[in-house]
């Protein structure tokens, strides 16, 4: 277990609208309901949880952008490629924009499935084939 990521926590501008995107999503991928509070959640898979908190006002005068210093995106590992293709679905079906879509589901290569999109705040979130 040394070494491996216990939590992660991400400021949201909005908790309830990315608690009902991220729910769905990581349900999908097997994590469950762990932590609620009136201004948070958190989601566990084995011995990692995510964390959303719902950013202060006085925080929220600059949007978070991916290429500003700190966290470019999140990947999470898929099933399969099928599961990739059923969560694209899902997602489409949900009004999420797929990124890359012109190059979907390849945009990372000719070896790498993958389904790329934003969450509520444009964070970038990764879903990956096993190879």
């Amino acid at each position: 277990m040394k070494g491996l990521i216990h939590h992660i926590e991400i400021y949201v501008s909005n908790l309830e609208e990315s608690a009902n995107f991220w729910r769905w999503f990581l349900e999908g991928l097997g994590y469950t309901s762990y932590q609620e509070w009136e201004s948070g959640c958190s989601f566990k898979l084995g011995d990692t949880y995510i964390v959303f908190v719902q950013a202060e006002d006085r925080f929220l005068d600059v949007p978070y952008h991916r290429c500003r210093v700190g966290l470019n995106h999140l990947a999470f590992h898929a099933e399969s490629r099928q599961h990739v293709d059923e969560m694209t679905e899902k997602l489409k079906s949900r009004g999420v924009k797929i990124l890359y879509a012109d190059q979907h589901p390849f945009a990372g290569g000719d070896d790498y499935y993958a389904v790329y999109f934003e969450d509520p705040d444009r964070i970038k979130v990764e879903l990956v084939a096993p190879e």
